[in-house]
């Protein structure tokens, strides 16, 4: 499964003194890719189209240093992306100017499982919308590896693999009953196994979200925007 590799605004700020600069904004590209392209298809183009823009979107931003613009004193860096998106395909003339796929830069999706299945049950009605849905399910994928590589850590993985698919929302009596036999333990013993590991999961999306925000009042705003984008409650 790929890793959200760290993005916080620290790590923006540095890439600006050049030390890191390439590992550092390649990072925050691989990142934001799925939103990024989520956001050009919804705008209309082509499957194809979608992709070398979103390749030419990358590699201008890291061949002009586009992120020397973003301040975290200003707010998300998730809005100043956004932004600079749409500015760029405003001017971005298709036949002429988008670059081969490739420009240096492989940039690998960021796909969980459980993040497939949100990506069929999406219905966005704008780019926005699109947009904000796919930066959505990175978060959540990012935070689902790290519970994963943690449960991994700790011997326990089976357990995780049977739960997962309860962490996003409350399953129902018969769900609960077949991985209880599965684990080959009971079904209260089977509740708070999953009470645990939602709690976590909501811990590590805090801190995936907290990568690119100030903190305090913009945390939890971005946190309100995830649950919204995302269609549950996360509680």
């Amino acid at each position: 499964m790929a890793q959200f590799d760290t993005t916080h605004w620290s790590l923006v700020l540095r890439a600006r003194s050049g030390t890191e600069q390439r590992a550092a904004l390649e990072s925050l590209c691989r990142t934001y890719r799925p939103p990024v392209l989520a956001y050009i298809r919804g705008r209309g183009y082509s499957s194809d189209t979608a992709e070398d823009l979103a390749q030419t979107f990358f590699t201008r931003f890291l061949e002009l240093a586009w992120h020397a613009n973003a301040d975290p004193a200003r707010g998300r860096f998730r809005a100043f992306l956004l932004t600079a998106l749409k500015r760029f395909l405003i001017n971005a003339d298709v036949g002429d100017q988008t670059l081969k796929r490739g420009g240096g830069v492989h940039f690998e999706p960021l796909l969980t499982e459980n993040g497939d299945n949100l990506r069929a049950a999406s219905s966005e009605a704008s780019p926005e919308a699109a947009f904000e849905r796919s930066w959505a399910i990175a978060v959540l994928d990012a935070a689902l590896a790290r519970l994963r590589s943690e449960a991994e850590q700790g011997g326990r993985l089976e357990w995780f693999e049977q739960l997962q698919e309860f962490l996003i929302e409350r399953p129902d009596e018969d769900d609960y009953a077949r991985a209880a036999a599965a684990l080959n333990v009971r079904r209260n013993t089977l509740a708070v196994a999953v009470h645990r590991l939602r709690h976590r999961l909501r811990e590590l999306v805090r801190e995936e979200l907290m990568q690119t925000t100030n903190g305090g009042e913009d945390l939890e705003s971005e946190m309100l925007e995830l649950r919204k984008a995302l269609g549950v409650a996360m509680q």
